[in-house]
This record gives C-alpha cells, sequence and structure tokens, in this order.
C-alpha cells in the first residue's frame, strides 16, 4: 500500500472499502442465528454498506443528520454505522434496554431524524415516543418477525432496504457518482459518532469524537497488542458503550478482524468457545459471574474431582502467574503445571471459550485481586487498562510483564496523564472528545484551556509509574474526624466476595461508615440449596440470618484489610443491611453501564440511611419497582442491621474463609 493510499484511508466508510479491496474473501462478520453461523465477506460487506448508504440517501439523510441505533450486535446495525457516516451523517448508538423515556431524552436531544433498530420491542419503544421526537421520520428494523401488519408508511425491513439501495446503485450512474463522492469527501476532522454517557450524576452527556479521535484510539489498541486480520472477537456489549465501539467496530475495520455477533446474551461463552475468539474484552462482573458459577459447580462435583481441582488451582497460584510471565520456576513445578493444563486449566479455559486468547482486557470497575490472579493463574492473558468514554477509551494500559491487580497501567503511547493538586487525574491524547453536544458549560468544566480533561477520577502513580484509580474525585470524601472515606474502594473490597453482588457504602460527614449490601443470587442461592435453607424469593433469602451471618464474616475480613492499610483505616464498616431488593437499572439506582447512581439511591432508600446512623436494629422501607413489562409495583420490607467491629490501624489482615 502506498503512502498517499494510506493517508486518504481515514474514516471508516474508506477503511471498509480498503478492506474490500486488499482482503475481499476474508470473514468480516459473523452471526449466530437459529444456531447457525452466518458470515459475510469484507468485499460483501462494503456492497451492502454502500448500499445500505443509497437507501439513506434516498430517504432524505443528509450530512449532519443524526441516526438513532438500538440493538443487541448485530452486523446490519454496525453496517448502518458505516452507512450514515458514508454520507456523512452521524449516528448515535443507544442502549437497547433504555427504557421509553430514557430513550425520548436522547433521541430528542440528538435531533435524529432515523432510527435502525433491531426488532418489534425497538420498533414498540420507538413509535410509543414518537410525539416526543418530532424529528423522527422513518424506522428501519433487522428482524420481521411480529412486524407484518404494521403500517409500514414510516417502517422499512433492512434486508429489503439494503437490497433495494444495491438496485438502485446499479441501475443510476447518477446515484453511484453521488455515493462515491460522498465517500471522498469525507475528513478525519469530521464528527464520526456522538455517544451518550450512562448518566451517573444526571442526564446523559453527548460526547462528540470525530474520525481522526476514534481511528487514534483504535490504532493505539491494535498496535499495542499486534492485532491483525487474523484475530476474531465477539461483539456482546452494548452498541452505545464506547468500549465496543472500539473493540467490535473500529479496530475491526482498522485491523481487518472478525467481528462475531452472539445468538443471544445468553449464549455468549458458548458462541466465544466455538469460535474460538483471540481477543476478548468484559467488565470485572463478567469474570466474576463466570467464576462464581464454576466454584459452584465444583460444590456439586464428586469429592476425588473437587479434590483434584482445588490441588491443581492451588499449583496455579503458586506458579500460573509467573510461567504466564515467563519468569524462572523450577522444574518439578512446570511438570505439575503441565499436567493440570491437561486435567485441569485448559477445560476451564475452554469452558470460559478462551482457549486461543491472546490478550483480554477487564475495565469499568475495579476486578478483585484473587478473580484476576486465578485467570492469569490458568493461562488467560488478562489485562486491566483505564479508559473514558471522553478519550475514545485508552488512556493507561498493562504492559506484557507488568501485570499488577492494583494498578491499571502505564499511560498509553501518545497519552499524558498528570495528577492535580486535588488528586484528580488529568490526561490529553490524540483521542480527546472535540465536546458535549448543545452543552458548551459541561465542556469548558471538563476541558482545560491547553486541552487536558479533567477524568473526575481520584489517582495516584505509585513507584513503578503505574496509576492506581481510589474512587470518583467527587465522591471521596471525609468522616467528621477527618478520615478519607473513598466509598468506592470499601465497595470494591465487599465486591470481591463471590456472594455480594453490589454494595453502597456511606459516611461522607458522618461519624463512621455504613453499607448497603445486595447478595449474589446465584452463589448464595446455591450455598442455601446445600445448606438446605429453605426460600422463595429474594428478599426472603436476604433477610435469612444465617445470609446476615455470612456477609458479617465478610465485612469482618474487610475491616481486618482495612485496618492494615493506614490511609484507609477509618474507613471501616460500622453498620451494614441486605437490602430487600436487587439493584436495577429500570428503577434508576443503576445506570445502563451497571454502575451505582449513589445520590439517588441515598434518596430513594433515606428511611433506611438513617436507620443506619440513629441506633435502630431494623427498619421498615416501601420501594416502587418497575416490572420489564413497564408495569409498576411496590414491595414492602422490614430490613434488619448488623453492628460490626472495627480494628486499630495495621491490625493483621485475615485469611479469606474458603
Amino acid at each position: 500500500m502506498t503512502t498517499a493510499a494510506a493517508a486518504n484511508e481515514d474514516t471508516f466508510p474508506k477503511l471498509i472499502a480498503r478492506n474490500a479491496r486488499i482482503r475481499p474473501g476474508r470473514t468480516a462478520f459473523r452471526h449466530k442465528d437459529l444456531g447457525i453461523w452466518q458470515s459475510w465477506t469484507w468485499a460483501e460487506v462494503h456492497e451492502a454498506v454502500r448500499g445500505f448508504a443509497a437507501g439513506l440517501h434516498g430517504l432524505g439523510v443528509r450530512r449532519g443528520d443524526k441516526i438513532a441505533i438500538v440493538g443487541s450486535n448485530r452486523p446490519k446495525l454496525y453496517w448502518a454505522m458505516a452507512a450514515a457516516q458514508w454520507l456523512g451523517a452521524v449516528p448515535i448508538p443507544v442502549y437497547a434496554d433504555s427504557v421509553a423515556e430514557e430513550m425520548a431524552y436522547v433521541l430528542s436531544h440528538a435531533e435524529v431524524v432515523l432510527a435502525v433498530v433491531e426488532d418489534q420491542e425497538q420498533v414498540d419503544k420507538l413509535l410509543s415516543i414518537s410525539d416526543r421526537v418530532p424529528s423522527l421520520s422513518h424506522i428501519l428494523y433487522d428482524e420481521e418477525r411480529g412486524l407484518r401488519d404494521y403500517d409500514h408508511t414510516r417502517l422499512h425491513p433492512l434486508a429489503a432496504f439494503i437490497a433495494e439501495g444495491r438496485r438502485r446503485l446499479d441501475a443510476d450512474k447518477d446515484l453511484a457518482a453521488l455515493i462515491g463522492r460522498s465517500l471522498a469527501d469525507a475528513k478525519p476532522e469530521d464528527l464520526a459518532i456522538i455517544l451518550y454517557t450512562s448518566g451517573t450524576t444526571g442526564r446523559p452527556k453527548g460526547v462528540m469524537l470525530t474520525f481522526e479521535n476514534v481511528l487514534a484510539a483504535a490504532k493505539m489498541g491494535c498496535d499495542f497488542d499486534r492485532l491483525d486480520e487474523t484475530d476474531e472477537i465477539i461483539a456482546y456489549l452494548p452498541l452505545a458503550w464506547v468500549g465496543d465501539h472500539i473493540f467490535s467496530y473500529a479496530q475491526a475495520i482498522l485491523a481487518g478482524l472478525c467481528v462475531n455477533c452472539p445468538e443471544s446474551p445468553e449464549t455468549v461463552v458458548e458462541d466465544r468457545r466455538e469460535i474460538g475468539t483471540t481477543y476478548a474484552f468484559a467488565p470485572p462482573r463478567v469474570f466474576e459471574n463466570m467464576l462464581t458459577l464454576t466454584m459452584v459447580r465444583m460444590e456439586d462435583a464428586g469429592r476425588l474431582k473437587r479434590a483434584m481441582f482445588r490441588y491443581f488451582i492451588d499449583h496455579a497460584g503458586k506458579v500460573g502467574e509467573k510461567i504466564l510471565n515467563k519468569e524462572p520456576v523450577g522444574l518439578l513445578d512446570r511438570i505439575l503445571y503441565r499436567l493440570g493444563d491437561v486435567m485441569v486449566y485448559g477445560p476451564l479455559r475452554n469452558r470460559f471459550g478462551l482457549t486461543d486468547i491472546k490478550v483480554g482486557y477487564t475495565a469499568g470497575e475495579a476486578i478483585g485481586p484473587e478473580i484476576f490472579r486465578f485467570y492469569r493463574s490458568i493461562g488467560v492473558n488478562l489485562k486491566q487498562l483505564y479508559g473514558q468514554t471522553e478519550a475514545s477509551v485508552y488512556v493507561t494500559m498493562q504492559p506484557d510483564g507488568e501485570i499488577h491487580a492494583d494498578t491499571v497501567g502505564r499511560p498509553v503511547p501518545g497519552v499524558e496523564i498528570k495528577i492535580d493538586d486535588n488528586g484528580e487525574v488529568l490526561f490529553r491524547s490524540p483521542g480527546v472528545f472535540q465536546a458535549y453536544y448543545k452543552d458548551p458549560e459541561k465542556t469548558a468544566e471538563t476541558k482545560t484551556p491547553d486541552g487536558f480533561v479533567r477524568s473526575g477520577d481520584a489517582g495516584f502513580f505509585d513507584a513503578n509509574g503505574h496509576l492506581k484509580i481510589i474512587d470518583r474525585a467527587k465522591d471521596v470524601g471525609k468522616l467528621n474526624d477527618g478520615s478519607l472515606f473513598p466509598p468506592k474502594y470499601v465497595e470494591n473490597k465487599l465486591k470481591f466476595y463471590p456472594n455480594i453482588k453490589e454494595a453502597v457504602a456511606f459516611g461522607h460527614a458522618r461519624d463512621y461508615v455504613t453499607v448497603f449490601v445486595n447478595i449474589d443470587l446465584t452463589a448464595v442461592g446455591n450455598w442455601a440449596e446445600r445448606n438446605n435453607v429453605i426460600y422463595a424469593s429474594y428478599q426472603e433469602l436476604a433477610q435469612n440470618p444465617q445470609v446476615y451471618e455470612m456477609i458479617a464474616k465478610h465485612v469482618d475480613e474487610v475491616n481486618r484489610s482495612l485496618a492494615a492499610e493506614p490511609r484507609m483505616a477509618g474507613a471501616q464498616i460500622k453498620r451494614f443491611l441486605i437490602l430487600h431488593k436487587e439493584l436495577d437499572a429500570d428503577d434508576g439506582e443503576l445506570t445502563r453501564t451497571q454502575k451505582v447512581r449513589r445520590g439517588f439511591i441515598a434518596e430513594r432508600y433515606q428511611p433506611l440511611v438513617d436507620a443506619l446512623y440513629d441506633g435502630s436494629s431494623e427498619a421498615d422501607i416501601r420501594t416502587e419497582v418497575t416490572f420489564e413489562d413497564g408495569r409498576k409495583g411496590v414491595i414492602a420490607a422490614r430490613v434488619k442491621i448488623r453492628d460490626m467491629q472495627t480494628y486499630g490501624a495495621k491490625a493483621p489482615a485475615m485469611e479469606k474463609a474458603a
């Protein structure tokens, strides 16, 4: 490829055309439907996107228009992004599980003129809010089931729509020339996408990223991990999340690798195993769930199998990471590890769908050190990275040989990081966003005059130059005695236990720290089965005295751990309760990326917060909940509160119970 040609391949539609030219027969996308993998080559993708763009032009889509993309990971929805970009329009992916109110805000704020959706559910949702989005004129849908009898004045099935666009291109030379000019006219500084944040602290903000931003970030990742056309990735994370956009769209098109779309969220692990993905990303909760399910199943295994599993897992814990890091390990230990690889580690990697993994990443929240080390010890090259939507993902990454569970790595080449006087992390890079859409005030608050972005996270560099993130800067508070109170740090220590799914800590401007706990229904439910504990619902199990004893032991261990850290000793937990319901994004308690909305929770459960601080041993609460079909209901409960012992600084930390 000539330098001039490479320089001109500066947008994703141009890169798709390049891939069709240099690797036409190589598989670009797969989608599993009804148990069968459907495949498309780069040449077929190029023709489909070109026809898609022609169809959009026929519906009146022009440069600068906004196109909503709503649904799960499907090839045609990724092609919709490319087709919009081909014409100079701007794709706006929206979280598919957003309730109608949330979706109406984003679509109205962005003034979308057209939406490309997955199925009948999304069509119904959009039709129900159409009066609040007057700019929305057409809806294109992928899955035709259930939509045959709808009024198709504004509805269009995608397959027929793309086919008609291709037919028109073949029949109309002027249209073909216009589509060709649209491709050539696009510039790297053009707006490529608007990604709305998950709205942890309020209304979602539209992050504006240019082709230059996204391509720079994609190149960082591809270069760092040496990704190429032979790699395979499974696309299962929300289309609206920046991670999916970089990993499953930008890097895939840039490197020419293959994107695999699973049949459903429930079949991701099975589908990943079938494909043999080489590059993977998942938030910590995914890795935690896989490990929890494995440990739960092992409890039901025979005695001999359990003993073998524990023996080899213990051995992996001693030498597995060293072997992965190519550090010196004794011959006998290597032989035992090789035997363990045949008997335990290999089958485990296969069960997780990670047999062929070259590199895997986790980010978004802290991952438990034990969980992180477990995957690395069985031969999975799992790493952590730190990123934000405003950075087009990449801020720090962990180089091979420098993998630490308690850090997020070094600055990615091309990224500058500094820590301000308040401990907030600021970064500057080629991937930094242009602005928040229609929000100059928030943009000015976030971006400094010299181009640095205020991350909102508090952190520091350790002695090895690795970044450690403590908490959201605005959330780091102090107790009345002046002790440091980083709520997320406390919450993450609790969430490292498989029995605890979520935790919310309180303590700023208070005399001591208290916590709400959500139990993990899978892990605790399995424990209940094995111990003949009868329960009929989450609420009943959560208030069981034996469950409280179990969680109290975990809280005690966390307190001992905090006491061993002089800076954190004052943040030990004095009182806790187990919530009567699981925190839910549909109830506004979590964002669509499963982050806790701490302020909203404190307000919603104010009677419980008050009870934690007024000495009560229990408290009554009535909570409105939203069911999957949109109906509302009320859950009433009497919640118990447990007092905990705290320890003097530098008390020895106990080991976790098995």
